[in-house]
């Protein structure tokens, strides 16, 4: 098989993909260790037998619904490879505005501070650790912040599993001077800081805030996506609620941040569309100030920070 015939054979197989022939060649990227380039222009390249096997077991798997990322193990974020696993959520190109934003603030404190003093960043719902990550990386190769003040990271999820993702991600992806700015904390929120002298100047998340009735539809489809990931409507104790509005985790979050947040710190928050309007609400009345709004790449709102003024 080559790798047009790969591709032909892709867009017969792949009839409930809404992106066929985008989905075949990821996995023959991934396959072949190759660039996009490369499948575009060498149609006439022969698989080898073992590679037309995993191709064709990929596509097998597609075809359940199992997105292309838990397939190759991969996928690309604020333009860097991240390793996935099907215990954490994969990362989104919606998300990465989160790290637009929450790298400006942090540029900005550190401006303000003159260089005084060592930032810290809570990753709060870390997942994959793409945001941390993706932050930390940004800052230190676009030398925006000398390596001895880079902001010292937290990653913190419920889900141990996830914080192994993350590990490993921040093993391969950051320099070892960078990995020394990181530490991993498994915690329901800021649980497991209670009690400790923990304060951040910038607490960034992605948190689940998906309604429980859309989580339940949208894992129809076969995404194997882990629900913790997504349903925001689970209470402290992991019992679900029943407002079936996606906000839950939002509101324990939000009323929990004010005690590890620094005077002048902001929390900077990704949400659906259909609940950042409330969100910023519910800043409010848990007395956060100037809280803003801001869109995705659709237009869609998708942020939501404020300060403790």
């Amino acid at each position: 098989m080559t790798v047009s015939q790969a591709r032909t054979f892709a867009l017969s197989e792949l009839k409930s993909s809404p992106s066929p022939l985008l989905d075949a060649d990821v996995i023959l990227k991934w396959i072949l260790k190759c660039d996009e380039t490369f499948i575009l222009f060498h149609g006439e390249y022969e698989l080898l037998q073992n590679q037309e096997n995993i191709f064709r077991a990929s596509l097998a798997k597609r075809k359940t619904g199992l997105p292309v990322a838990y397939i190759t193990g991969i996928k690309e974020f604020f333009g860097y490879e991240f390793e996935v696993t099907q215990q954490v959520l994969i990362p989104k190109p919606d998300t990465e505005i989160l790290v637009e934003n929450a790298a400006a603030f942090i540029t900005e404190m550190f401006s303000r501070y003159s260089g005084k003093k060592i930032l810290s960043v809570c990753d709060m719902c870390t997942g994959s650790g793409c945001v941390g990550i993706s932050i930390l990386k940004f800052l230190a190769e676009k030398k925006i912040i000398p390596c001895a003040f880079l902001p010292e990271v937290s990653f913190v999820d419920i889900s141990g599993a996830a914080l192994s993702v993350a590990k490993k991600n921040s093993q391969r992806l950051l320099p070892l001077d960078v990995q020394d700015k990181t530490s991993f904390v498994q915690s329901n929120l800021f649980k497991s800081f209670a009690g400790k002298d923990k304060i951040f100047d910038v607490i960034v998340s992605n948190p689940p805030y998906v309604p429980y009735s859309q989580t339940a539809e949208l894992l129809k489809d076969g995404r194997s996506e882990p629900e913790i990931a997504l349903c925001g409507d689970i209470d402290e104790d992991g019992r679900l609620t029943e407002k079936d509005d996606g906000l839950e985790v939002i509101r324990n979050l939000i009323r929990q941040a004010p005690a590890f947040l620094s005077p002048d710190g902001i929390l900077v928050l990704e949400t659906g569309e259909y609940n950042a309007l409330e969100t910023g609400r519910i800043m409010e009345k848990s007395g956060f100030k100037n809280i803003k709004i801001y869109k995705d790449l659709e237009g869609q709102f998708r942020n939501v920070s404020g300060n403790l003024g």
